[in-house]
């Protein structure tokens, strides 16, 4: 008998909520030798149902080799910190799963959690993959969820007529900060995440580190060099490996004298400028710049980004209005694009740039991965 154990746990989504599978394994904490492992198919579920399967798995996994201390390590923050005490369990869906995690771990003299990066929770993530590939295997000719599509893989050339191999990026906008809660222009203010913000950030990275071909090799990350941008982007870095570099280019609009203020109080302060700029992307705040400044450093931007990454994919970490002005490029649409694109904190979007000068966008403002 093993009195101190680790469990490593981790669940995913193909789809979130879609085909869904979780994985634990439990191991000697002296030794490391694997005393036990688990994984099953769970048919449609989210990510976050997953990963609360995992755990109680691991756990039960951990009672069966008479363990009485328990080290759980999981890549997921919202379980680690839900479990801990720290946040609260709004989802309805995850608070069974919860009261039933708790009571396997009033079972052990004690129990710890900590949160772990992805690359350090390999063996449950494998076994958590293992599940949803035996799941899946009775429909071979599926088509795979667009999360799980590798960079060269359903290339849509083939009805664009575009060709070589597409630069792609992953376009993450910053998590949550004060300033977009209170629904304040915040532009060159230097803010950080709130604590929703970091978990969002955490959720963002898993859900790039989940996609097929991420974590092959360490992906080429670029940020604006802003705190909020650094910290999701050193979120995604410890997910996936990779080294983040600063792209000043990316920063967001320099709003000038309306910095901090809210829409309202940006209008009482300059009625006329304010209505102008509304529409106008030549206008720009006072003491700031236009969005017509905006879009055009982000196209130096971009082909510094064609230069220095040609047929790579990489994750841009930026800000709204030059993420939607990369879109705007792919799309070849015009201004006015920048005042009816919503894009959500911690949102993912995706565009293929191709080298003979076709784009496609695959994905826009998806948020799956905070459900």
């Amino acid at each position: 008998m093993t009195e101190h154990v680790v469990v490593e746990a981790d669940g995913g989504s193909r789809g979130n909520p879609g085909p869904a599978g979780y994985g634990a394994v439990v191991k000697a904490v002296d030794s490391g030798q694997v005393l036990a492992e688990r994984k099953q198919g769970l048919g449609v579920a989210t990510n976050n149902v997953a990963e609360y399967r995992g755990l109680i798995a691991g756990l039960e996994a951990a009672e069966e080799a008479g363990a009485s201390t328990v080290d759980v390590r999981m890549d997921s923050k919202l379980v680690v910190e839900q479990m801990s005490g720290r946040w609260k369990i709004k989802n309805a869906a995850l608070q069974p799963l919860a009261t039933r995690a708790r009571e396997l771990a009033g079972r052990f003299t004690r129990v710890r959690y900590e949160w772990i990066p992805r690359a350090l929770n390999s063996h449950a993530d494998r076994l958590a993959n293992e599940a949803m590939d035996t799941q899946e295997s009775g429909s071979a000719s599926k088509e795979p969820a667009e999360d799980d599509k590798g960079p060269d893989r359903v290339s849509p050339t083939g009805w664009t007529g575009a060709t070589g191999t597409p630069t792609r990026l992953l376009l993450l906008r910053h998590g949550q900060t004060e300033m977009s809660v209170e629904r304040r222009y915040s532009g060159r203010g230097d803010v950080g995440l709130t604590e929703q913000g970091r978990w969002q950030a955490q959720a963002a990275a898993k859900r790039l580190a989940g996609m097929e071909g991420v974590g092959d090799e360490p992906l080429p990350i670029v940020a604006s060099p802003l705190t909020r941008t650094m910290q999701t982007a050193q979120a995604v870095a410890d997910a996936v490996g990779g080294r983040v570099s600063t792209l000043p280019g990316l920063v967001e609009t320099d709003f000038g004298e309306w910095e901090g203020l809210t829409f309202a109080e940006a209008t009482r302060r300059d009625p006329e400028v304010h209505r102008r700029w509304m529409s106008d992307t030549s206008v720009a705040a006072p003491g700031g710049e236009s969005f017509d400044q905006v879009h055009k450093r982000v196209r130096a931007a971009l082909d510094e980004l064609f230069a220095t990454y040609p047929g790579k994919t990489v994750v841009v970490v930026s800000h709204v209005t030059p993420i939607k002005s990369l879109l705007r490029v792919a799309l070849e649409a015009g201004p006015s694009l920048l005042f009816r694109l919503h894009l959500d904190p911690a949102s993912l979007s995706i565009a293929d740039f191709y080298p003979d000068g076709n784009a496609s966008v695959r994905l826009v403002n998806d948020i799956s991965h905070l459900r």
